[in-house]
């Protein structure tokens, strides 16, 4: 396994790979990696010859006063679970390098980022596409592999993708959680042993929702109603967003059907998190 710091030398590796014609995949990550990473990296080694991870916490998605500087980090760790994974070469560029003096561009995809952690995030995606625009201009990769953890991020990608003719393959890993329910997050680390329990409503209202819709629930804001009922019963958990929306277009719906998914992002203590699940099971 490879580990490059320099861009230059990561895209003399790329147009060597793709000149040799390997396939390769992608996974962009922040580092602090756990078992729902790997799962991705797992999904990338099955469809490229050439596996790529990103490490790399990106400063232009974090707005003031979020833990840009306090986010987890470690690398060395993250370098033993990538290569158990089987990854071939780890890019982790500096923020210098990424962002030199004088940058100026940004990407933006209106709409679809408005709503949701746009709302209380106005920055944050934008910040988003922007390095995930650089990093498939950098990795060239076919396939890009991320998890539905952070749903509208990935809806948000792929319309991006679309939008600008990228010729390279989205795809959205299911969501890894721990036995209890709680979804794995770099974040869960902030949580103390009392709000780690309480954190487990989001997973609880998500499964409370399919149960309403599974006796015959289809009113949205009814089931919105007693997701949000079960988050403010928690003493330490404070709801940012309870939603529930089109899979594809992000859009409130009114009535659940089989295009719909229920997004939920709350504040458990002073750590923000961000869980969601179909609520129609048409298999």
């Amino acid at each position: 396994m490879e580990i490059v710091e320099s861009i230059e030398l990561l895209q003399q590796r790329m147009m060597s790979a793709r000149a040799a014609g390997k396939t390769i995949a992608f996974v962009p990550t922040m580092g602090f990696l756990h078992a729902g990473h790997c799962s991705l990296l797992e999904e990338g080694r099955r469809r490229g010859d050439l596996l790529v991870l990103s490490i790399f916490v990106n400063p232009t998605q974090f707005g003031q006063g979020e833990d840009f500087e306090d986010y987890p980090r470690d690398l060395q760790k993250d370098c033993t679970l990538a290569q158990e994974a089987g990854v071939d070469l780890i890019f982790a560029p500096s923020a210098v390098a990424m962002y030199p003096h004088g940058y100026a561009t940004e990407v933006n995809v209106a709409g679809i980022t408005a709503g949701l952690c746009g709302a209380s995030r106005p920055s944050h995606f934008r910040g988003v596409c922007t390095v995930v625009t650089k990093l498939f201009n950098i990795v060239q990769p076919h396939v890009a592999v991320f998890g539905t953890k952070d749903f509208q991020q990935l809806a948000v990608v792929k319309r991006m993708t679309r939008d600008l003719n990228l010729p390279i393959e989205i795809i959205g890993m299911p969501i890894y959680r721990e036995a209890d329910g709680l979804a794995l997050s770099s974040r869960n680390v902030y949580l103390d042993p009392e709000q780690r329990q309480q954190a487990l409503a989001l997973s609880q209202g998500i499964t409370l929702a399919q149960e309403l819709v599974k006796q015959g629930q289809t009113d949205a804001a009814t089931v919105i109603a007693a997701v949000s009922c079960h988050l403010g019963a928690q003493s330490q958990v404070r709801s940012d967003y309870v939603a529930i929306c089109h899979q594809s277009t992000l859009e409130p719906q009114q009535q659940i059907d089989g295009d719909s998914v229920l997004l939920v992002a709350a504040l458990v203590g002073r750590t923000r998190l961000i869980d969601n699940g179909y609520l129609m099971d048409l298999s």
